[in-house]
């Protein structure tokens, strides 16, 4: 696949497997090897797994990479009433390690998936071989003013007619990227949040999260004991660089690598860069 296919919408992008998770059905995928090293990917909010089909394919020439949607996102469940909180998905993440029967896996996490690959580790006890964090949510404080006003008023925002919230979606999407996302790739990220479930899915994830699912951790991360990658966008307008300078101070023995001219979504906006990074991380541990 050429990456202007990648950049242009790639429709091919499925997640063919199902896993019934605590909190609702759970889409996954698995590319590579079977018995190649294990890496599983994590994305944050508001977007799915999409955003890691670039580097999953790039990876699976050398590893097992295990994709998937967290409930209430993507392809996955999105309910009424369904727990989106990042504890009940740091459980999910533990579940699906138990699943896949991952007993030591390497795990890249992004924005939201840091915080729940964090949690995973240091309250349920998921082991991993290493870890990146990219451009992640990890530290007080967090939450936008924007952010902050959606969760406020989930309720009333969800009543917006469609036309309007589609565009508001948009609009916040858009904004996690420096480059700039080709129309289409915009398209695939803001589907999901445009159905009859999406739209209240949406706001009820920013209603469910707050800065106290990182206040509950922040203080233990000194007792990481693992190769930690920080890696982040220079441009990132959403959570500045200077978090993850912070971040890496934080955890004995992490590196931090900043990847020039990228936003929050450095997936999209230095895929090529991103992946060298992480494939040399995940080769060498550091």
């Amino acid at each position: 696949m050429t990456l202007d296919r990648a950049r242009t919408g790639d429709r091919d992008w499925t997640l063919d497997q199902t896993f019934a998770g605590s909190t609702g059905a759970v889409r996954w995928a698995a590319l590579g090897a079977a018995d190649a090293p294990p890496v599983v990917l994590v994305h944050g909010t508001p977007f799915s797994s999409y955003v890691w089909r670039d580097v999953a394919r790039a990876l699976s020439r050398d590893h097992r990479v295990y994709v998937w949607d967290l409930p209430g996102y993507g392809t996955s469940e999105m309910r009424a009433g369904q727990d989106v909180t990042l504890a009940a998905q740091a459980r999910v993440l533990t579940e699906l390690l138990a699943h896949w029967g991952l007993d030591e896996p390497a795990v890249v996490a992004h924005d939201f998936g840091g915080c729940v690959a964090l949690r995973a580790h240091l309250l349920h006890g998921a082991r991993y071989a290493r870890l990146a964090l990219v451009d992640a949510v990890a530290l007080a404080p967090w939450g936008s003013p924007a952010y902050r006003l959606l969760g406020a008023h989930a309720e009333v925002f969800g009543q917006l007619p469609p036309a309007l919230h589609e565009a508001l979606v948009r609009a916040y999407v858009g904004s996690a990227s420096h480059r700039g996302l080709h129309p289409r790739v915009l398209d695939r990220l803001v589907e999901p949040w445009c159905t009859d479930e999406g739209r209240p899915a949406f706001y009820r994830q920013i209603e469910q999260n707050d800065q106290r699912f990182t206040d509950e951790i922040q203080e233990r991360y000194g007792e990481l004991a693992l190769p930690v990658l920080v890696c982040w966008g220079t441009e990132d307008t959403w959570i500045p660089a200077e978090r993850g300078h912070e971040l890496a101070r934080l955890i004995p023995g992490a590196e931090l690598r900043l990847i020039e001219g990228a936003g929050h979504l450095v997936q999209e906006d230095a895929p090529a860069e991103l992946t060298g990074e992480l494939s040399r991380f995940l080769r060498t541990g550091r």
